[in-house]
């Protein structure tokens, strides 16, 4: 630190001696996946009426706003392969949002991450590991599929989402890869923490195999081990922060100390954006939120502005210069080159309590506000004009602004000086094609409806879901039931007849919610189908109060039939609490239609028309989604789904 005033510092910015590590870029996860224990995160986006849905992959994709240069799809949301002799390249909605992206960014890079495997690819065992080859030829046909299919290359490949890693299989994987010709497909390991260096430092085979040594949520630093590989370093999962202000503070952070304290040259949030119901686990943990395709509403939040802070003014294949660091009075600096000339600087001042990340715990610092002067050696000392952007957070008069683009800044002498504040971003930059781009406001917020209706008949549906219905564990579909030549030729289905291999929660029931988790007082109705003979069963319910990771201690009012002619009424999802139960005279194949009615702290229930139980005494909640599901992973439709709130 040079100067005459003890808050004046001076930085030098010079690349003759030598550059840094090359720039991976700035990226997005969609995932979670539609297994047990899942967020799918991307999930009411494809609900979205256009030009709603456009504007928002405009501002997650397109140059004028954030440019993610990286789409990582945690998991197919559902698999390409529900059994083993099963492959569909059309389920879901993954396809869509990387053909999306691809539109936008044609050089975007394409990762894909196992979050989950269907349970034929364990033999049973919740392990893929146990026959590598069947694991490794179950993820490379997904990578087949998404280029045969969809004219899209996969760039890079992951695991197992952090879950502990195996040497052999990562092996195996490199080898199935090379033998079907994607040898330019890169293998991501391991996704959690930075273990995997370790034995990659005694395993010569597994470092040739390893392209990136990816962590999540690494804190912006690494370990030694890892920077020993000389492999690329990726915080491969990172943020998974609430996206108010402080979460956009946390995301300023560690974009810039990645690199100055880790040498990570990519950092990928979790998540994308967050579209999904903000009730769930890690709610409105996006970039930006896109929650009510419902009245069209979305919200560009600060983490799009700070992400552009970065990725308007230099791509991936750019160099991190050697002299970036930590300023002297709190905050950090980067800077990064195109070696043609161009020269990109992001700087953070953003203090402790503004910066917090949800993971993991922040140590105390310190930032004050300061003058620093820049010296530009080097091929830069010629510079004679840098732009400016900046964003202020400004938590003191609640009056903040984000990407705003100030006069250009003389250079004299190859120097020049900031005054910086605390809990700002700046970039200076010789790049002049920087803008805001923006579109008109969307529609209002508003509540989801009250009264909702769905029949399902869609002959050829765009995605494989129903709209506004999350799957928190099975997988729902549009099914053509061809066998029922009467009303219930198009339904909705749950397909997966086995346990998936997961880590997250060990559910046995399958379960999609939807609808406002402020729904108290309601009826929900629906008609039902059991294709299990005896062991069969499905419900509908009303305030379900968890989802995701915690679905198996959800509760609320669950209404269940059974093939064997028997109801149960109970208060959670397992059915350990039991309000009512009796005989109902359902069975497998045949079609029955559930009425429930929650009011207060009673419920009731009707079977095709007529009451089977009343006035069952709810312990609670208050308040939660309507859901239907089974009560195993076995095979059951549902048609003329209502729900009207009181």
């Amino acid at each position: 630190c040079l100067g005459v005033c003890w808050l004046c510092c001076s930085y030098v910015l010079d690349d003759k001696v030598g550059l840094g590590r090359t720039f991976d870029g700035i990226g997005g996860l969609s995932g979670g996946g539609l297994l047990p224990g899942s967020t799918a995160t991307s999930r009411l986006l494809v609900n979205y009426a256009e030009p709603y849905r456009s504007q928002i992959l405009d501002y997650l994709f397109k140059v004028a706003a954030t440019t993610v240069y990286i789409l990582m799809l945690d998991g197919t949301e559902p698999s390409h392969m529900h059994y083993e002799n099963d492959e569909n390249f059309f389920r879901g909605y993954e396809w869509w949002l990387m053909r999306e992206a691809k539109k936008r960014n044609p050089n975007i890079t394409l990762i894909g991450l196992p979050w989950a495997f269907p349970g034929w690819v364990g033999h049973g065992k919740n392990w893929p590991y146990d026959f590598p080859d069947i694991t490794a030829s179950y993820v490379v046909s997904w990578i087949l599929g998404a280029e045969q299919y969809h004219d899209l290359n996969i760039d890079y490949v992951g695991i197992w989402n952090e879950r502990n890693f195996d040497s052999k299989y990562i092996k195996v994987l490199r080898d199935t890869l090379d033998k079907v010709g994607l040898t330019g497909v890169g293998i991501i390991a391991a996704d959690g923490n930075w273990d995997v260096s370790n034995a990659m430092g005694v395993d010569p085979y597994l470092n040739d195999a390893v392209e990136v040594v990816g962590a999540h949520y690494p804190g912006t630093t690494t370990v030694i081990e890892a920077l020993k590989t000389q492999k690329k370093l990726w915080s491969s999962e990172d943020y998974s922060t609430f996206n108010d202000e402080v979460g956009g503070g946390c995301w300023a952070r560690i974009l810039n100390q990645n690199y100055v304290n880790g040498l990570m040259t990519a950092t990928i949030s979790w998540n994308l954006v967050a579209s999904y119901y903000e009730d769930l686990p890690f709610g409105r943990d996006g970039l930006m939120t896109a929650e009510e395709p419902w009245t069209g509403n979305y919200v560009v939040e600060s983490p799009i502005w700070i992400t552009a802070h970065t990725t308007q003014f230099s791509q991936p294949g750019w160099s991190y210069l050697q002299t970036v660091g930590h300023l002297v009075h709190g905050g950090s600096y980067v800077a990064l080159t195109d070696s043609k000339g161009n020269l990109t600087v992001v700087i953070e001042t953003m203090t402790h309590d503004h910066s917090v990340c949800i993971r993991p715990p922040l140590l105390p610092f310190n930032v004050t506000a300061q003058n620093v002067t820049f010296q530009l050696k080097g091929s830069f000392a010629s510079i004679k004009e840098l732009q400016v952007w900046q964003s202020k957070f400004d938590f003191k008069t609640k009056k903040p602004f984000f990407f705003k683009k100030l006069s250009p800044l003389k250079i004299y002498d190859g120097s020049f000086t900031l005054s910086l504040d605390v809990d700002e971003v700046y970039t200076l930059t010789t790049i002049s094609t920087g803008q805001k781009g923006t579109y008109p406001d969307p529609p209002a917020s508003g509540p989801f409806p009250k009264v909702y209706f769905d029949d399902f008949n869609v002959a050829n549906p765009s995605f494989s879901e129903a709209p506004d219905f999350a799957d928190q564990t099975g997988v729902f579909e549009y099914y053509i039931n061809l066998t029922d030549p009467g009303p219930h030729v198009f339904t909705l289905r749950q397909v997966v007849t086995q346990m998936p291999v997961t880590w997250a929660t060990d559910a046995d029931q399958t379960i999609s919610v939807i609808g406002d988790y402020k729904w108290q007082n309601l009826t929900v109705m629906c008609d039902v189908f059991m294709e299990t003979v005896k062991t069969g069963g499905v419900f509908i319910a009303a305030r379900v109060d968890k989802g995701g990771q915690s679905v198996r201690s959800a509760k609320g009012v669950f209404f269940w039939v059974f093939a064997d002619g028997s109801y149960k009424v109970t208060n959670d999802l397992v059915g350990k609490t039991v309000l009512a139960e009796g005989l109902s005279g359902t069975r497998a194949y045949g079609w029955h239609t559930l009425t429930l009615t929650v009011e207060g702290e009673y419920a009731t229930g009707l079977l095709n028309g007529y009451p089977l139980w009343k006035d069952a005494v709810v312990l609670g909640p208050k308040n939660g989604w309507a859901a239907i599901g089974t009560h195993s992973f076995e095979l059951a439709q549902f048609d003329n789904f209502a729900v009207e709130v009181k």
